[in-house]
């Protein structure tokens, strides 16, 4: 009789990794990938003859926990709370901006000593930005750049900080009183790196596009980059910025749309192109010694969330 295996031995076979050969390991791998892809589209088209609905598939956002601060108009558990958070908008730092009682004026600065990349970052935002100027900061404290600021009639500043000559960081404050926010800027890419020109991004005032912002904090960032431009877009230009919000990443784009013959809309991104992430909220203008801040994230990610599943904005 031959000798009998133990099951360990059975699935240490039925497993290529024991298969010194690296071609006819890989060769084994494609074949079993084959035979369940193949496996899946039977059992796809079965259900399809059989009238079965086709699954959700499950995903982090599908399955996201709600935030007590998500308020859903057409629930009626939500109208008074929803009543306390307009009579809170109506009354903010921003309320006289969305009243068009002011044309926002930006300052763009950057961390002592800026190399190549970061002024051409800077200069890129000042060419999105309507009513925007890039300026060297000179080794200024900010303290001293936000009343300088406040006394030249700007209404936001943003500070643009570098880590291994890369843009690693962006502050932007809202003057007079505040608040103040700190991204983390990550996949900078410029207009010369995308083999775009800066010369198709016209003076238009742009269309601004925010997307996804569901929370209460949500909100009030949102509300902040939208501080920073013109609330009446000329349309003349087709130019359009987009915040896109997903899983707390803010992903912005700049584009120009065109219609053609068939009017179907066609978009041509002009740069530039970055992702943003939330690391602080402050109240007031910035102060890091004894600044009040209404959220904050700490570099132990389980100090601040319960899950994967958790979402702040």
């Amino acid at each position: 009789m031959g000798k009998t295996r133990s099951k360990d031995e059975i699935k240490k076979l039925q497993c290529p990794n024991h298969i010194r050969n690296k071609t006819i390991r890989k060769n084994v791998v494609s074949q079993e990938r084959r035979e369940k892809k193949k496996l899946k589209k039977n059992e796809r088209k079965k259900r399809k003859m059989a009238g079965e609905e086709p699954k959700i598939p499950r995903t982090i956002e599908n399955t996201r926990e709600k935030d007590d601060t998500i308020l859903d108009p057409e629930n009626e558990e939500d109208l008074e709370r929803i009543e306390e958070m307009n009579l809170d908008i109506n009354t903010d730092e921003y309320a006289s901006y969305f009243q068009m009682d002011y044309e926002p004026k930006v300052l763009i600065t950057y961390s002592d000593n800026p190399l190549q990349k970061t002024r051409t970052f800077g200069v890129e935002l000042s060419r999105v930005i309507p009513n925007s100027v890039s300026l060297y900061r000179s080794r200024a404290s900010i303290k001293k750049i936000v009343e300088s600021a406040k006394q030249r009639g700007f209404t936001d500043v943003i500070v643009i900080n570098e880590d291994r000559k890369q843009p690693s960081g962006l502050l932007l404050i809202h003057l007079p009183d505040g608040p103040t926010a700190y991204f983390r800027v990550s996949n900078v890419k410029t207009t010369n790196e995308l083999k775009k020109s800066w010369k198709n991004i016209t003076k238009h005032r742009p269309e601004l596009i925010l997307n996804n912002f569901s929370t209460r904090l949500g909100l009030t960032v949102a509300r902040m980059l939208n501080g920073i431009f013109h609330y009446n877009p000329e349309f003349k230009g087709r130019r359009v910025v987009t915040f896109h919000n997903q899983r707390d990443y803010i992903f912005f784009r700049h584009h120009r749309y065109e219609f053609s013959s068939n009017a179907k809309p066609k978009l041509k991104e002009l740069g530039p192109r970055f992702t943003l992430r939330l690391q602080s909220l402050q109240r007031g203008t910035f102060d890091s010694k004894y600044g009040e801040y209404e959220w904050i994230q700490t570099n132990r990610r389980h100090e601040i969330e319960t899950s994967r599943r958790r979402f702040f904005l």
